[in-house]
C-alpha cells in the first residue's frame, strides 16, 4: 500500500515554512498596490495645498502718525486714500467757554483715535483699533474767533470774487474745521461720527465734503497724485521736511506762528466736456504731457518748464493760457508757491440731469502768506487758464490752521489763551 502524501498544514514537522514563488509574487503585488495608493494620496494632498505661501502682504492698518507736536498732522504728512472735511458752524448760545470745553473734547478723542485708541464715549471701540495712518486737523473760521472774543487776520476772510465762480451756500463758509484723513475709509467714517457726537451740544454741520486718492500699495510712496482729468496734480509742490517747505507753508510770527492758511474749494470737473477734448489739446490746456506730467517743453515731471521755447512754426511750446504758464505766473514777472494737498470727489448726477457723472476736486491748499502767495496765483488763473472751459470753483472757505499742542494742552490753545 503507497503512503499517502502528508498535508503540510496539518504536518507537525517543527521546522518552519518558506513562502512559495507564487506567494511572493502576490504579496510583493499587493504592497506595490498599497503604496502606490499613498503616494496618489501624498500628492493629492500637496495639490490641493496649493504652492507654497508667499510673504504676507504689508499691512497698513497699525501705522500712527503722532497727534501732539510744533505743527497740527495732517499738513506736512503724506497724504492718505481717504479724507472727510466737515465744516461746523456754532450754536448761538455757546459761549468762549463753551467753545474752550469743544476743543477739549475734540483734542481728547482726536488724540485717542489717531493712536488706535477708542473715544471716550465709543460704543464701538473695535472700529478705532486700526488707526491707518489717521490725522485730525483742526482750523479756525472767523466766526470761531469772534466767538472768542479774539483779533480776527484780516487775510482770514471769503477770498476775493474770481469772475470764474458759482458758489453754492451749501459748501462754502464755516466756523471750525476739521480735517480727518487716513488709509481707510472706514476708519474716516469712524472718527468723523465720534468727533461730531463730541461737538454736536456746540455746532451745527454746516457742509461735509469728502474725497479719494490711490489706495496704498498701487504707486511708489511719494507719487504725486492724478486728478479726474488725469492730470499730474502736485508736481511743483515743495518737499516735505525741507526748509522751502517750512518759509512755503508755516506761519512765522503772530498768534498764528507755527499754524498756516488753508484754502479749500470745491472744483466741478466737466468730465463729459473732456472726454470731447483729444490729447493735444488737453496737453496744450495743462501745459503739460498727461503721461508723465513733464512740461511740454521736455524732460520729466520734476524738470523746469522752459517757457521761452518755441515750435517750429514760433509759437511758443507752452501756451499763453496753459495752465502750468498761469499758476508760474513768468508773463506777469511773478512766482508764488503754495502747497496743494487735495483729493478727487465723485458723486451721484443731480436728478433728472442728463450728465453721466458729478465729479470733481476738492482743491486744498496750504500757504503762509494767503493774500500774497494764494490769491495772485488764483487771479492769474481766473483771468486766463483754457481749463477753465472745464472747470467750475463750486465751494470756497477760508480757515486759520492754529499750531500744534502739547501733551495736556488742547488745540488752539495757544491762540486762544
Amino acid at each position: 500500500m503507497t503512503p499517502s502524501t502528508p498535508d503540510p498544514l496539518d504536518s507537525d514537522d517543527p521546522r518552519p515554512r518558506r513562502p512559495g514563488r507564487r506567494q511572493l509574487l502576490l504579496a510583493g503585488t499587493a504592497g506595490a498596490g498599497v503604496l502606490g495608493v499613498g503616494a496618489a494620496a501624498i500628492g493629492l494632498d500637496r495639490s490641493l495645498q496649493g504652492p507654497a505661501p508667499s510673504a504676507a502682504p504689508a499691512l497698513h492698518g497699525n501705522e500712527t502718525v503722532p497727534f501732539h507736536g510744533e505743527h497740527q498732522a495732517g499738513i506736512e504728512t503724506p497724504a492718505p486714500a481717504s479724507a472727510t472735511f466737515l465744516a461746523l458752524d456754532l450754536r448761538e448760545d455757546v459761549d468762549r467757554e463753551g467753545l474752550l470745553r469743544l476743543l477739549r473734547l475734540l483734542t481728547d478723542d482726536a488724540a485717542r483715535l489717531t493712536q488706535g485708541r477708542s473715544a471716550l464715549a465709543d460704543t464701538e471701540p473695535e472700529l478705532a483699533a486700526e488707526p491707518a495712518a489717521l490725522t485730525v486737523t483742526v482750523g479756525f473760521g472767523p466766526g470761531l474767533l469772534e466767538r472768542a472774543d479774539r483779533e480776527i487776520p484780516a487775510w482770514l476772510a471769503p477770498l476775493p470774487a474770481f469772475e470764474i465762480d458759482a458758489l453754492q451756500e451749501q459748501y462754502t463758509g464755516g466756523d471750525l474745521l476739521l480735517q480727518i484723513a487716513a488709509e481707510d475709509p472706514l476708519t474716516v467714517s469712524h472718527a468723523a461720527r465720534m468727533l461730531l457726537k463730541d461737538a454736536r451740544a456746540f455746532t451745527r454741520v454746516r457742509w461735509v465734503q469728502r474725497g479719494f486718492r490711490r489706495s496704498p500699495g498701487i504707486q511708489a510712496p511719494g507719487s504725486t497724485m492724478r486728478n479726474l482729468f488725469g492730470q499730474m496734480d502736485g508736481s511743483a509742490n515743495p518737499q516735505l521736511g525741507s526748509e522751502h517747505f517750512a518759509k512755503v507753508v508755516w506761519i512765522d510770527e503772530g498768534p498764528f506762528a507755527g499754524g498756516t492758511s488753508m484754502v479749500i474749494r470745491r472744483i466741478r470737473m466737466e468730465l463729459d466736456g473732456w472726454d470731447e477734448a483729444d490729447r493735444a489739446a488737453r496737453e496744450q490746456s495743462t501745459g503739460t504731457r498727461l503721461a508723465d506730467g513733464a512740461p511740454l517743453s521736455g524732460g520729466s515731471e520734476f524738470s523746469q518748464p522752459d517757457f521761452e521755447a518755441v515750435s517750429e512754426n514760433g509759437f511758443a511750446v507752452i501756451p499763453e493760457f496753459a495752465h502750468l504758464r498761469r499758476a508760474r505766473g513768468v508773463d506777469e514777472g511773478e512766482h508764488q508757491e503754495i502747497f496743494r494737498r487735495p483729493y478727487n470727489y465723485d458723486v451721484p448726477p443731480p436728478a433728472g440731469s442728463t450728465a453721466i457723472s458729478e465729479a470733481g476736486q476738492l482743491f486744498v491748499a496750504f500757504q503762509a502768506d494767503l493774500a500774497g502767495q494764494f490769491v495772485p496765483i488764483q487771479q492769474r488763473l481766473a483771468d486766463l487758464d483754457l481749463l477753465n472751459q472745464w472747470t467750475t470753483p463750486i465751494g470756497s472757505a477760508v480757515f486759520a490752521i492754529p499750531p500744534g499742542c502739547a501733551e495736556g494742552e488742547f488745540v488752539g490753545q495757544s491762540v486762544l489763551e
